[in-house]
């Protein structure tokens, strides 16, 4: 048996290597924080060898919590990191001039262990800020703890934590989803599989869905009435007839309570216009289904008296909307008509 790397699995092992000299330089996680106070948002940036973005001002509100503060002194991860992605860089283009199978699977399974412990570290030192607090704080609230969610969304007090690989963590996710299919094809080859592809459309197959990964979106969160308060005016969000939702492309969901909140939220520019992936608005039955923007019909009529007195009814059918029509004497209108 040849135990030699074929042609593609050599190519990715130096595009992969290669590609991983930008995640010594660019930001490889990013926490996001926003609050009615900072309507710009502030931003922590992680790097191979510091940690970036507006650590001042994140250290500063800490105090406040008794949240020790950040610095890269404190890391021990941030004079290893660069090495053990130097070394990785190093490790890979020697593989692929060596051209042996064995050295590229034991590099893929580095590779992969690396991560596994990099993300255990990064959950263990969220834990231990967010948990681990100074008793004597100004502010205190029992049984609550401060830890950034590992990756997406959570409510912190009146902050929104959001947390996301940054462009260098995309690019070590698409190095190491490269190495992945590369093993996977070095395996099929060697137990004699007929591939039914060439492997040249998985790669750019596989490619695409790293890349859109950075903009993709899960769908919209549900409303939990009686819980969730409107991002607008802050009142709880309690008459399940009337619901209202702006998806971001990054999947941060902001609810409001009434078409008007909405409305008034979107025209303040707290979020830009681009970054709106979805809007969505609940079914007045009263199911807790949320239509979408394009796909549900909307009804205007001061009978309707909404929370907001933004008086407007969503409907996933016409038929639905003609059961209640008659008695709200109301019209229908459109998403346009609303928000000019």
């Amino acid at each position: 048996m040849n135990s030699k790397m074929s042609g593609t699995a050599r190519l990715i092992t130096c595009i992969a290597s290669m590609a991983m000299i930008f995640v010594l330089f660019l930001p490889i996680w990013r926490i996001e924080l926003s609050a009615p106070q900072y309507p710009e948002g502030l931003v922590l940036k992680i790097y191979a060898d510091r940690i970036g973005g507006d650590v001042d001002i994140v250290n500063g509100l800490n105090h406040y919590i008794g949240m020790r503060t950040l610095h890269t002194r404190d890391f021990v991860e941030f004079i290893a990191l660069p090495y053990i992605i130097g070394g990785l860089i190093s490790i890979g283009l020697l593989v692929a001039l060596v051209n042996r199978r064995r050295l590229f699977y034991g590099w893929i399974s580095l590779f992969l262990l690396i991560a596994v412990i990099s993300m255990v570290d990064f959950y263990r030192w969220e834990y231990n800020y967010g948990h681990n607090l100074d008793e004597s704080a100004p502010i205190k609230v029992p049984g609550m703890a401060y830890q950034p969610p590992l990756i997406g969304y959570k409510q912190l007090l009146n902050f929104s934590a959001y947390s996301i690989p940054d462009k260098g963590g995309w690019i070590f996710a698409a190095a190491g989803g490269l190495l992945v299919l590369a093993g996977f094809l070095e395996i099929r080859k060697r137990r004699n599989y007929k591939a039914h592809h060439s492997p040249v459309p998985a790669l750019a197959a596989l490619l695409l869905i790293l890349t859109s990964l950075t903009g993709c979106s899960s769908g919209p969160s549900p409303i939990h009435y009686g819980q969730d308060n409107c991002d607008n005016c802050k009142m709880t969000i309690t008459d399940r007839r009337f619901g209202f939702e702006i998806l971001t492309e990054k999947g941060k969901a902001y609810k409001f309570d009434d078409i008007h909140c909405l409305l008034d939220f979107i025209r303040s520019g707290r979020i830009p216009k681009k970054d709106i992936a979805g809007i969505y608005f609940a079914d007045f039955s009263g199911n807790g289904q949320l239509l979408g923007q394009q796909s549900c019909y909307l009804l205007k009529s001061p009978v309707l008296h909404s929370p907001m007195n933004g008086d407007i009814a969503a409907f996933a059918s016409l038929d639905s909307m003609n059961k209640y029509k008659k008695d709200l004497q109301g019209q229908l209108v459109s998403w346009k008509d609303l928000y000019r």
